[in-house]
């Protein structure tokens, strides 16, 4: 797979982390399922191991994230 699809998710996890700490976390969800999406789509079209190693570390990543974006809309 294309290692560049992985940067740029690095990135856009990175936006979403930014996001949550400025307490924007209505964008900080949006970007999170616009992520998400991307993750589903690679990994349905993924075949090596190590690739879909790396896209379930993002999808766990991405849960926990979720989580704080909740907790962060309930305070």
């Amino acid at each position: 797979m294309d290692h560049s699809k992985f940067a740029a998710l690095k990135n856009d996890v990175q936006e979403i982390i930014d996001l949550i700490a400025k307490k924007q976390t209505k964008e900080a969800n949006n970007k999170l399922v616009e992520v998400s999406d991307l993750l589903d789509e690679l990994h349905d079209f993924s075949e090596e191991d190590e690739d879909l190693l790396e896209i379930s570390r993002y999808q766990v990543l991405l849960n926990h994230l979720y989580q704080k974006i909740h907790l962060a809309r309930e305070e």
